[in-house]
C-alpha cells in the first residue's frame, strides 16, 4: 500500500471554510476513486495560519494516477483552492506502507 501526503496552508480566518470544503468535496473525491483505501484530513492551527495535510492510502501507483494524473508526484488542486491557500505547493510525497 502507498500513503500519499499533501500539505497546504490557509490564513486562519479561512480555515473553517476550507476544512468544510475538504470534507464535502476533496475527501469524497479521493474515496470514490477506485483503489483508494482511505482519506483523512489533518488540521493544525499555528499563529495566524492553519496547516492542512491530506493523508490518503492507495493500493497502487496506477490507482493514484487515476486520481492525480500520470505524474503522481504532482499535487492535485480543486477550483476553490486558489481562494484559500497561501501557496499551491507543487508536489506531494509518497511512502510505502507496511503493516508487518
Amino acid at each position: 500500500m502507498i500513503a500519499r501526503i499533501w500539505h497546504g496552508v490557509t490564513p486562519i480566518e479561512k480555515s473553517a471554510d476550507y476544512l468544510r470544503l475538504m470534507r464535502e468535496v476533496a475527501i469524497p473525491d479521493y474515496r470514490s476513486t477506485p483503489g483508494n483505501r482511505g482519506a483523512y484530513v489533518l488540521h493544525r492551527e499555528e499563529g495566524d495560519v492553519a496547516h492542512f495535510h491530506t493523508l490518503t492510502f492507495w493500493e497502487s501507483e496506477q490507482a493514484i494516477a487515476a486520481f492525480a494524473g500520470d505524474d503522481i508526484t504532482l499535487a492535485k488542486y480543486y477550483d476553490f483552492d486558489g481562494d484559500y491557500l497561501l501557496e499551491k505547493e507543487p508536489r506531494v510525497t509518497h511512502h510505502d506502507l507496511y503493516d508487518r
